[in-house]
């Protein structure tokens, strides 16, 4: 089974899905099961979760990735451009490891909730299109405006 045939993409959910594989090996699961299982297997809500495909653009929503963390591997996990949705209330969070990725992996950033003065100056300097949205439909609204055939708005709030 190639790696493109996983129902789930992304590297940690690569290693999830070997893992599975290789457990359910071990209990005598049968080869055909174990691929079936791992390409039509339905990630949960708010993981990675593909909402629509609009004008070339997908929507992804991992609104579950409310953590620095979370938010690394969302990213890391998106192979087209990222037009980032992110913010909320500052849990005191350090945003510097996910400078590298943010640079390489995202072209805008587009902040929503009510201080997200820290994301933004951890971020000026890198991403030159950061904006603000008061709600999550201007949100929305802005990424799929600046958003060009074969990006991808991520809402991870970090």
């Amino acid at each position: 089974m190639t790696l493109n045939n996983l129902a789930l993409q992304g590297k940690h959910n690569i290693y999830n899905s070997m893992a599975a594989g290789i457990a359910s090996k071990l209990v005598d699961i049968r080869k055909e099961l174990i691929k079936k299982s791992l390409s039509d297997f339905q990630n949960i809500e708010h993981r990675l979760e593909f909402v629509a495909k609009i004008r070339g653009v997908e929507f992804i929503n991992d609104s579950k990735a409310t953590n620095v963390n979370s938010t690394w591997y969302a990213i890391e996990s998106m192979n087209k451009p990222v037009i980032w949705i992110a913010g909320g209330v500052d849990k005191g969070n350090d945003y510097s490891i996910l400078k590298t990725l943010v640079k390489q992996k995202v072209k805008a950033i587009v902040l929503l909730g009510t201080d997200n003065s820290k994301i933004r100056s951890e971020f000026e300097g890198i991403i030159p299109n950061i904006y603000e949205a008061d709600d999550m439909q201007k949100a929305v609204d802005t990424a799929y405006y600046i958003s060009e055939n074969d990006n991808v708005v991520l809402l991870a709030p970090a």
